[in-house]
């Protein structure tokens, strides 16, 4: 990920690039698998405090979003309609009205379903990536659109460290800083406020034209594309051809540079299979973007490993072969 000062004047202060498909589509995080395969790519390239702080920026953005999209919907007479579009995240959080200084925001609560704390858990090594980052960033957005202030919302409990929740407080900006918490200061230096919200700004006035915006759904055999990355479910040889062909025709898809093959669920068989999968990789490469298969069940891993015309890389998980694809498109965008 890099820098932009696309977006406005104060953004080139983001760790992150705002325009990235990672950033701007919120169903990304909403998958166990491909959020920890998340946390141990960005850990594996930065350490685990530049990933912390990166990850907690995309969930800010995350949870701006969604409370922008909630307030400026809700004023109408589809308020059902708004809420429904918006990532389906519990966070169960009240206010504190004992707070200090007199009349500052102060908010305490949990994410119920942890959801993070069992990605990291997963993913990474036990004494690594002990902070829930992307559900502080997502919190902090969320409290500071929906109130209107700016506020950063720290984890106090884990349940990666034996706690039975995950529990964050949420204070105003300067409130933190008049404590002098070390890591709420470190944490606020990763929020400039004003470019966040300039750059969820600019994601609403783009998406105006496009509500049919969505994350994956792993059930549902249909085609995804988010900017450079494209999923396509295989559901037999001659589907995922004609899918393939018919996508390289479509002018709205000149922007994907990676294509993802998932064979989740597919036996693959050495003569018709192998084939299929040769024109299907013969295809992509024709078209001018990348192969990466997913998926891929121990019956076929010896076919696959086989194959004369093999994909660029061969992910089991379709998260991970997902997270891989947005770094492949990335190093295309800037190569070395």
């Amino acid at each position: 990920m890099r820098q932009s000062s696309s977006l406005h004047p104060d953004s080139c202060s983001l760790g992150i690039d705002p325009e990235a498909v990672l950033v701007r589509e919120s169903g990304l995080l909403l998958g166990p698998h491909f959020m920890g395969a998340l946390h141990a790519e960005l850990q594996s390239e930065l350490g685990s405090v530049a990933s912390a702080l990166i990850l907690m920026q995309i969930g800010f953005l995350h949870g701006l979003r969604d409370a922008t999209q909630v307030m400026s919907e809700s004023v109408g007479p589809a308020v059902q309609a708004a809420v429904s579009r918006v990532a389906p995240l519990a966070l169960c959080f009240r206010s504190n009205p004992a707070a200090k200084p007199r009349g500052a925001i102060e908010m305490y609560g949990c994410w119920p379903e942890a959801h993070e704390a069992a990605a990291r858990a997963h993913a990474l090594d036990p004494d690594h990536g002990r902070d829930c980052a992307i559900s502080s960033g997502y919190t902090s957005g969320w409290l500071s659109g929906m109130l209107d202030a700016n506020l950063l919302a720290l984890e106090t409990t884990c349940v990666t460290r034996g706690a039975d929740a995950c529990r964050f407080v949420a204070r105003e900006a300067d409130v933190w800083r008049a404590s002098q918490h070390s890591r709420a200061l470190s944490a606020l230096a990763a929020l400039p406020f004003d470019a966040l919200r300039a750059a969820v700004s600019l994601y609403a006035k783009n998406d105006a034209n496009d509500p049919a915006r969505q994350g994956i759904d792993p059930d549902e055999a249909v085609i995804h594309i988010w900017g450079p990355v494209m999923v396509i479910p295989y559901s037999g040889p001659d589907e995922a051809m004609l899918a393939v062909e018919l996508i390289g025709r479509d002018p709205d898809a000149t922007a994907v540079s990676v294509i993802v093959i998932d064979l989740t669920g597919a036996v693959i068989d050495e003569a018709f299979g192998a084939a299929a999968l040769e024109r299907i990789v013969e295809n992509i490469e024709a078209w001018g973007a990348e192969a990466v298969f997913a998926g891929v069940s121990p019956l076929s891993e010896p076919v696959v490993a086989d194959l004369a015309r093999a994909p660029l890389l061969i992910e089991k998980d379709l998260n991970e072969a997902i997270v891989a694809a947005f770094r492949i498109a990335e190093s295309q965008r800037h190569p070395v």
